[in-house]
């Protein structure tokens, strides 16, 4: 083999960026490898949430206990006990370790788990990045993949957490808050000759960005544009990859390990329409377009890997809308923070709600799963509200008046992405529903908001749901009669910020054969792996929490495995008689 090293991680979002940055600081000659043209995979375009219990960053009652009687509560499916172990026990290390390379993290306090009501459940676990200079990552700052415009407003200023909240809510002084990025932005004179990108990373790309500048302090390569193709195995051990770059196929020998960490599968069709229960299609996936396509899983498949939880996604309500920029071409947006806003609902094609939609997006989109399965009228659903919500809120890719006004909205798109009637029972009849049903949900629904209180699902009576209500609405911040017209819908796809099943690993990272025996030289982590959780998701970071971890505990394994092999090797060197 032309080029050697000592470990070759698959993949540069957080779980490969931890794993090649730990394996290097231990003194590990370290090659990533990306096939696409720009780094940071999903990590970089995500709101960059990392779900960390008893983290440490600030004085807190979260305890070991606490958090794995809150795991054992959500976790669904044939999870294991000593992974979800590892991962609580590994957290307040990994955290320290990002502080010590550089990485500023900082609690996003009251923002509580996906499931307050169990027990365990706290609001202090969600770790986020500081913003960051782009700048400090030199020319490497335009190979790092840019966030999807969501996290932008007007698609070219980036937002951090707290300012994303303040505008799309419309806080008390969202104005400024808008008008001080901008300035900040235009008043960056010398990097607008370089670039109309901003140079202030956030959320991700701040996370990303802090691993790959900790990364280039330590001389770790990174090739882009070069996949894996095939792993390497010799006398039953993983002893490296074969590469394509433009076609052109390489050998490159990994001497201690083989991280895997390119992500799920959820661009592969073929795989979503094998494994999932009910036909999804790849469009509808938030992450970035044709990225993840499961090469590593199906390599991994090829040597005897298992692999579990294939069935599974990281669910979140998606509305697809053309991309005005580009004629015949749409894209997904996310709707996750949308479906649960005051003044709305989401119904299936019968015309009735089938959960509290203000309810954490993966179990939105497992609520969608569950009444399709009962009723076969979800996959899509509709979300219908009134003008009051139209005004304030956004829905999937419809932004409020002050940004996209009716007159605006292109005529292509009416009764097609979106639909707008003078009566609920006239947007019904374009949406293909039974007048009276929805007429009838609404009634009830306008009730329970008068009265504050859901009794079908309990919508707003969590303090996840009130984290993203409107405070102005009452009693029930997340309620609101859906009563001023005009009236609209729009369709909502069973999305996903990424697939949860992949090659089966044990609590160290390394992967597992059909015996549940470890493959020498080979690990996975990431959405290459399958979730720690199973079927589930804990709270905001639910995905890159574990990434890194997992990426963390295989760096550790393969340096504690190489340097005990050194010590055995000196000790029959020096047995041996002379």
């Amino acid at each position: 083999m032309s080029n050697t090293f000592d470990v070759v991680v698959v993949g540069s979002g957080s779980a490969g960026m931890m794993a090649a940055l730990r394996a290097a600081d231990h003194g590990l000659r370290v090659l990533m490898v990306e096939k696409a043209h720009k780094y940071g995979g999903t990590s970089a375009t995500s709101g960059g949430g990392i779900w960390m219990p008893n983290h440490g960053l600030t004085e807190t009652t979260d305890s070991r206990d606490q958090a794995l009687q809150y795991i054992a509560a959500v976790s669904r499916g044939a999870v294991r006990r000593d992974r979800q172990e590892a991962y609580v026990d590994t957290c307040p290390l990994v955290v320290r370790y990002l502080t010590e390379v550089g990485v500023k993290l900082y609690v996003l306090i009251g923002y509580t788990d996906y499931y307050p009501a169990l027990p365990g459940a706290r609001e202090d676990r969600s770790v986020l990045t500081v913003a960051m200079d782009g700048g400090e990552l030199g020319d490497e700052f335009h190979t790092m993949r840019e966030q999807f415009p969501r996290f932008k407003l007007f698609n070219r200023y980036a937002f951090d957490i707290d300012q994303l909240y303040s505008i799309s809510t419309r806080a008390k002084g969202w104005q400024w808050v808008a008008l001080k990025m901008i300035t900040r932005y235009w008043l960056d004179r010398d990097w607008r000759k370089k670039t109309q990108r901003d140079r202030r990373l956030t959320m991700g790309a701040a996370l990303i960005g802090g691993l790959r500048k900790a990364l280039i302090a330590r001389n770790v390569p990174l090739w882009l544009g070069t996949g894996l193709e095939q792993l390497i195995v010799n006398e039953g051990r993983v002893t490296g990859v074969e590469l394509s770059r433009f076609g052109r196929r390489f050998k490159v020998e990994a001497r201690h390990g083989v991280v895997i960490a390119s992500g799920g599968f959820e661009w592969n069709q073929s795989l979503r329409d094998k494994y999932m229960e009910f036909p999804t299609v790849a469009k509808w996936s938030t992450t970035p377009e044709e990225g993840n396509k499961g090469e590593a899983t199906i390599a991994g498949q090829a040597i005897g890997a298992a692999t579990e939880f294939m069935n599974c996604a990281w669910w979140a309500p998606t509305m697809l809308m053309p991309i005005e920029s580009f004629s015949n071409m749409e894209s997904s947006h996310q709707a996750i923070f949308d479906v649960g806003r005051p003044h709305s609902i989401c119904v299936n094609r019968n015309g009735v709600r089938f959960g509290d939609e203000a309810c954490g997006y993966d179990q939105f989109g497992i609520n969608m799963l569950n009444d399709h399965r009962a009723t076969g009228a979800n996959l899509p659903c509709w979300a219908v509200f009134d003008t009051n919500h139209r005004n304030k809120f956004t829905c999937g890719g419809i932004l409020p008046p002050p940004l996209m006004p009716d007159s605006k909205i292109p005529p292509s798109w009416w009764d097609h992405y979106i639909f707008k009637a003078d009566s609920i029972a006239a947007l019904a009849g374009k949406i293909g529903i039974n007048p009276a049903a929805l007429v009838a949900t609404v009634e009830r629904f306008n009730g329970f908001s008068k009265a504050g209180v859901d009794t079908d699902f309990g919508r707003g009576g969590n303090s996840y749901d009130r984290f993203f209500g409107d405070p102005s609405v009452t009693p029930n911040p997340c309620l609101g009669e859906i009563a001023t017209g005009p009236f609209y819908a729009v369709p909502i796809n069973l999305g996903d910020l990424g697939t949860k099943g992949g090659l089966k690993t044990d609590a160290r990272g390394r992967v597992l054969d059909l015996a549940d025996r470890p493959i020498p030289g080979l690990y996975a982590a990431g959405n290459a792996s399958g979730a720690v959780w199973g079927d589930a998701y804990p709270g905001s970071g639910g995905t890159i929490g574990p990434a890194m971890v997992f990426g963390y505990l295989a760096a550790e394994d393969i340096a504690q495995r190489k340097n005990s092999s050194a010590s055995n090797n000196l000790e029959a060197v020096l047995a041996t008689p002379s």
